[in-house]
């Protein structure tokens, strides 16, 4: 035992599957790197949950075949740090960031803790810039501001990666009217997904070559449950990095949100906690929240770091508490609808009960194009008639509609066909997404279009 520095214990109580209990320990700190040497001489290695009197409780990070209270638990006095640097463009991690690329590891200049505090709001820029994510149901009416936290709220089978993979494939920045994508990187974390999940997403950024400027941090279902929790982290420890060293614009798309609260829910019950809202521990929002709040823009800083969290909603059941809280720390959401996606829609986005609260900040004249604003609430307007002709179809037949009720019904036809779906390659400019708006909403009466100035129209709307 010679090879190991720091604290040695072989009073290890009680074991409750991955979780140890330690007794008369000193000196301990939270999230410190533990050893745990079996009989054998072999090592697993594990992290401190918690401390408590002259007691610790430590989750094993591997395989716990083997384990008794007979091992030695060796304290190493650090963290969990992670080396930096800019060769981190272009690779692939594990969740604990091991290479999963068959490249050598990063040796950065220096090493930083993953467990790092959230921005400080006095620090804080508001966001304000546009992210194009070429996909038209976003952009055009939910936009994505630099700095800003959006989720994506979705359902099992329903094609949240695809999208994932799209927008992580497409995101890019526009200055002067001309797309930037060489200070825009791009941190794609995957926590608890299955193997073919795995495989996807390798083949979707290898493939279309953008892994060129992507960092992935892949976790698999089986993998140690504490790698789920440490993932996140250090996907968002490399963005930081990227973004307020680096001073590149940064967007982390981490998925599944759920798989890591179900792996906070498993850690919670090993530790015999007080369970909350459906199993969930009862710090599960102060918890997400360390992870949300590390994006942002920070005065004196030119990078930003913006954040896409999606989630699946078990049972579709927004109410439930991952949705419920995350909807409360974040600035929106998007909403993947399971109807839509039964009319063969891609992206099945609703965009009615989706909301990008930080929009209005990122759009117009400059930014995007004079017409945005005018053109999103519009299409909100005139699509939320449509789906109330729907209803009054089901009731009295199109036959007991008006004339301009029918008119919206092939309006919400034509927006859900034309607007909001599109390829699974299709990338789209912000222009060419407000140009197929217009053809659209010029289906409408000029008198119609109570949303929007008598100058816009004038200059946009297609007469026949």
């Amino acid at each position: 035992m010679s090879e190991y520095h720091g604290l040695f214990y072989k009073t290890v109580t009680e074991i409750k599957g991955p979780i140890l209990v330690i007794d008369n320990v000193h000196g301990v700190g939270y999230n410190e790197n533990v050893n745990i040497v079996l009989p054998d001489g072999s090592k697993v290695l594990g992290s401190v949950l918690e401390t408590e009197a002259n007691k610790a409780v430590v989750q094993v990070l591997g395989d716990t075949t083997g384990l008794d209270l007979n091992v030695s638990v060796h304290f190493t006095g650090e963290t969990v740090k992670i080396p930096l640097s800019d060769e981190v463009i272009g690779r692939v991690f594990s969740g604990s960031f091991i290479p999963r690329d068959k490249k050598p590891p990063i040796f950065g200049e220096e090493e930083r803790e993953v467990f790092f505090s959230v921005i400080n709001p006095a620090a804080r820029v508001p966001p304000h810039e546009f992210i194009q994510t070429g996909v038209s149901a976003i952009d055009g009416m939910n936009s994505l501001v630099r700095g800003q936290k959006l989720p994506i709220f979705s359902e099992a089978g329903l094609p949240h990666n695809t999208l994932a993979a799209q927008i992580a494939r497409q995101a890019t920045i526009i200055k002067k009217g001309a797309e930037a994508p060489e200070d825009f990187v791009v941190v794609f974390c995957a926590i608890g997904i299955k193997k073919e999940e795995y495989d996807y997403f390798r083949a979707e950024f290898e493939e279309t070559g953008a892994l060129n400027r992507a960092v992935m941090i892949l976790n698999l279902a089986d993998d140690p449950v504490i790698e789920r929790i440490i993932a996140p982290r250090v996907a968002l420890t490399v963005a930081e990095y990227l973004a307020f060293d680096l001073e590149m614009h940064v967007l982390t798309i981490l998925t599944d949100m759920t798989n890591y609260a179900e792996a906070l829910r498993i850690i919670s019950t090993a530790r015999e906690e007080i369970p909350a809202r459906k199993g969930y521990p009862g710090y599960l929002y102060s918890d997400l929240a360390t992870i949300y709040e590390r994006a942002g823009v920070v005065i004196g800083k030119k990078g930003s770091l913006t954040q896409m969290p999606i989630l699946t909603m078990p049972g579709g059941d927004i109410t439930h508490p991952v949705p419920d809280l995350t909807g409360y720390i974040t600035e929106g959401q998007l909403i993947l609808d399971r109807d839509l996606f039964n009319k063969g829609i891609y992206p099945p986005m609703d965009v009615l009960r989706s909301l990008s609260r930080l929009m209005k900040d990122g759009i117009g004249k400059e930014k995007t194009r004079e017409d945005h604003k005018y053109v999103a609430d519009q299409l909100y307007v005139s699509y939320s008639e449509g789906t109330r002709a729907r209803g009054l179809e089901k009731i009295v037949g199109r036959e007991g509609l008006s004339e301009r009720e029918r008119r919206y019904l092939r309006f919400a036809d034509d927006f859900e066909h034309k607007f909001v779906s599109q390829g699974r390659y299709e990338n789209r400019s912000i222009e060419e997404t407000l140009d197929i708006a217009w053809d659209i909403l010029s289906t409408l009466p000029e008198d119609d279009l109570i949303r929007i100035e008598d100058s816009i129209i004038k200059k946009y709307y297609r007469y026949s």
